[in-house]
């Protein structure tokens, strides 16, 4: 794990996802860095102004043609930002690209998800009128006075300036995502599996793959490894006679249960309600949530860590809601149960440190869970891919030499990877069952993150930088600074 460098926020992101507000971002987040001002800027600055990169006004290919391993979001993304940049685009998934729904290849899918607002600012960028359009499908919005959130049992304030939410299934938001994709253009899929690389010399120049025991190769002056956290890349480079990253693990041992139940309001008051569960409450549930999705449903999860495995059978599900959480769960949970509860395991959050590498092949780039997978109850698996493929749009810009390997790309990349690896395993290393490795003053950022969290229950400031953090808006260093700290011990000790 890296060295801590300042307080980072402890609680699930997921559980606390904002849309962003346009007018805040534009006055906050810089408009007009270039790649070269950005590798000598401070990691803050560059988070900034990677939250605030859009597509060019018109297309300017550097690239002839662009290869994608892998259909998920990542990968469509990466297409997306490659279409502006690329004379063609092809994707190369095992999933039949026409398929809606749930997907083979997303084994998460029929879990509960929400875009946090930095995700949601890249989205709105890349497809303008995306949250419109999810809207129009079934997504719910989310005023702040629409949601809910309590910690150990405790309301928090809402934040009234605070950005909207959006709620939708992971089929529904990744399905627009792949929609509007498909229809550049100069984006085409394959359906095949990809099976290994083609290298002339020091210079990737394309993909083998394997479509129904067809063997055959798909060329391309970039190539982009979008194969998730079970990505074959390492392996694949090793074969080769390259290095191959270090992957680091931390072991989480999550338990994920979701149901979906009928919703009969329209409208409802709350749409999304989440509560969390600290390590103090000794409780075998580490949180829930319900969110109101598409087709008149609500969508609610609990989940828990090591031997805890809360919700695996119907009963259990409905009973824990109505027992161990406040009224609105046991409201959703008096409703009808459509379908069975659909459960899901994390064992680890990893990382591949691409930037380390000293050998490195030329023309291939890694994206999204490929890169790093954090613990989802975090929800920031989506929004950090969405910044990744700001880092490639900078990249990409900047008319980089496609000869020599894309450093700057994975220098640019491990500022988004920084800021997720540290908020979600800072607030890994407070579960009783995670032990280390502990960065260099741990004990100390611990009790100030702490501090914080405990003042964002009650006070407006604190839980509105709090908020612009975990949903990746802001760099974790904003909630390190002196102020932040004071304003959070005055509200702690008068709500004491």
């Amino acid at each position: 794990m890296r060295r801590s460098t300042g307080v980072v926020p402890t609680g699930p992101s997921r559980w606390s996802a904002r849309a962003p507000v346009a007018g805040r971002q534009a006055r906050r987040h810089p408009t007009s860095y270039t790649l070269e001002s950005m590798m000598s800027s401070s990691p803050a600055r560059v988070f900034a102004a990677l939250n605030a990169v859009r597509p060019p006004d018109q297309a300017s290919p550097v690239v002839g043609r662009a290869v994608v391993i892998g259909g998920s979001v990542a990968g469509l993304l990466a297409a997306r930002v490659l279409s502006d940049y690329a004379q063609s685009v092809v994707i190369i998934d095992r999933d039949d690209p026409q398929v809606t729904g749930e997907r083979p290849g997303v084994p998460q899918g029929t879990q509960l998800h929400a875009l946090l607002p930095g995700g949601l600012l890249q989205l709105e960028h890349l497809f303008p009128g995306f949250r419109e359009q999810a809207l129009a499908r079934g997504a719910v919005g989310a005023p702040p006075a629409a949601r809910r959130n309590y910690l150990d049992g405790r309301l928090k304030v809402v934040v009234p300036d605070d950005a909207d939410s959006l709620a939708g299934t992971r089929p529904l938001l990744e399905g627009l995502i792949r929609q509007r994709v498909l229809r550049l253009p100069n984006v085409k899929t394959v359906t095949a599996r990809a099976t290994g690389l083609v290298f002339d010399g020091a210079v990737t120049t394309g993909v083998r793959c394997d479509a129904g025991g067809a063997p055959g190769v798909e060329s391309g002056d970039l190539v982009v490894d979008a194969m998730g956290r079970s990505s074959r890349l390492s392996e694949w480079l090793a074969q080769a006679g390259w290095d191959r990253p270090v992957m680091r693990r931390m072991t989480v041992n999550l338990n994920y249960a979701t149901a979906l139940f009928q919703r009969r309001e329209t409208d409802p008051d709350a749409t999304i309600v989440l509560a969390l569960h600290t390590p103090k409450m000794s409780s075998d549930v580490a949180g829930a949530a319900f969110f109101a999705v598409e087709d008149g449903r609500w969508m609610a999860m609990m989940a828990g860590y090591g031997d805890n495995r809360p919700g695996r059978t119907a009963d259990d599900f409905v009973r824990r809601l109505r027992d161990q959480f406040p009224p609105e769960f046991g409201e959703v949970a008096g409703n009808e149960m459509l379908g069975d509860v659909r459960t899901y395991r994390h064992a680890d959050s990893r990382r591949r440190d691409f930037h380390r590498l000293k050998r490195f092949p030329a023309g291939l780039v890694s994206v999204g869970d490929a890169v790093a997978s954090f613990n989802p109850v975090y929800g920031q698996g989506m929004t950090a891919a969405a910044l990744h493929a700001a880092c490639l749009s900078t990249y990409l810009r900047s008319g980089p030499d496609l000869g020599v390997p894309a450093r700057r790309f994975f220098a640019l990349q491990k500022v988004v990877v920084d800021v997720a690896w540290s908020m979600s395993t800072s607030a890994d290393l407070a579960l009783p069952h995670v032990d280390g490795p502990y960065p260099r003053g741990y004990r100390l950022s611990s009790w100030v993150s702490g501090q914080i969290v405990a003042a964002t229950v009650t006070h407006v400031p604190t839980a509105r930088r709090f908020n612009e953090v975990v949903s990746m808006r802001e760099h974790p260093r904003s909630l390190a600074t002196p102020g932040v700290l004071l304003g959070a011990l005055r509200a702690n000790r008068r709500a004491r």
